[in-house]
């Protein structure tokens, strides 16, 4: 049985712990970011990946350093002599030192060498990919570029960010028991440096919609890649939370047609249909709700 290091943070790499604890095998640390304030109130909240460690008594070999380059981390982790390290979404680089402790498999959310970095879900997304899925890589020193162990291959076809994250996290889980129960036999593959595409870390502002520039289909994409954080929302704070493209026409900002799901609005190069939004500091309300408050109808324009 294997003595693994387990390193990870949010949700997709809480569904790999989980597996790998269930598969019985020796989990000797997790390492985690340390725990963030979140909301208004800034509570000190716990990475998802400690909460599970919490609930499965795991908490006594739970490690949270700011930086793997911190005095100690590098030698607690060589007294463990880990046979082997899995890395799902750390969000810290691993430093040589670390690498050269035990093999050091890293389950990244894309089919390498495509997107590389730190967005491979919401990036897939917004290029339209029909496809999507997991690589477990052989990590060394660069960005996403060692050597390939394995994949698993998904139809992400209309999906949103958060559903893809659920599927490929279960997808990475399943593949990190196989590498785990075959890591031996496995013969690895350079990756096609040729074809590799980088993807940056979202930002808070990469939601913003302007229906003047962007068009139904480009709303819908940002939308769908955003969906949950940071979200898409407008000039004015408004955030849009349910969204369906519309095949209605007319100018930019009118109001098209009302009906029980919401309205329908003129973007640039067509419209959408609004079902929910959320004005800054409001509660969300159904958009029909949101037009009757503002007194507004058909033909009207909506300044959101």
């Amino acid at each position: 049985m294997k003595n693994i290091v387990f390193m990870g943070t949010p949700s997709y790499a809480s569904k790999i712990l989980e597996k790998i604890y269930k598969a019985k095998f020796n989990i000797l640390a997790i390492y985690t970011q340390p725990d963030k304030p979140v909301g208004r109130s800034q509570t000190l909240t716990p990475p998802d990946v400690k909460k599970l460690a919490i609930d499965l008594g795991l908490n006594d070999i739970v490690y949270q350093p700011k930086s793997l380059k911190e005095s100690g981390v590098k030698e607690h982790i060589k007294s463990l002599n880990p046979d082997i390290i899995i890395v799902a979404a750390y969000g810290q680089i691993l430093p040589r030192e670390i690498l050269d402790i035990a093999p050091c498999v890293n389950l990244h959310a894309s089919i390498l060498p495509a997107y590389r970095g730190a967005s491979p879900i919401q990036s897939a997304i917004l290029d339209k990919n029909s496809l999507s899925g997991v690589t477990a890589m052989a990590m060394n020193e660069g960005l996403d570029s060692g050597d390939i162990l394995a994949f698993s291959i998904l139809d992400i076809t209309n999906m949103n960010s958060y559903e893809l994250f659920d599927k490929l996290s279960i997808m990475a889980a399943n593949l990190t028991i196989k590498i785990l129960n075959e890591y031996e036999n496995i013969n690895p593959i350079k990756q096609f440096d040729a074809l590799s595409s980088k993807c940056k870390k979202i930002k808070k502002d990469d939601g913003l919609v302007d229906f003047s520039v962007d068009s139904a289909s480009q709303i819908w994409t940002k939308f769908l890649a955003y969906y949950g954080w940071p979200g898409i929302f407008t000039k004015n704070g408004i955030k849009i939370l349910d969204i369906e493209v519309a095949n209605l026409n007319g100018g930019i900002g009118e109001i098209l047609s009302i009906n029980d799901n919401g309205f329908v609005v003129g973007v640039n190069n067509g419209s959408i249909l609004i079902k929910t939004l959320q004005a800054a500091g409001k509660k969300s309300v159904d958009a029909k709700s949101y037009l009757n408050g503002k007194r507004l109808g058909v033909g009207d324009r909506v300044y959101l």
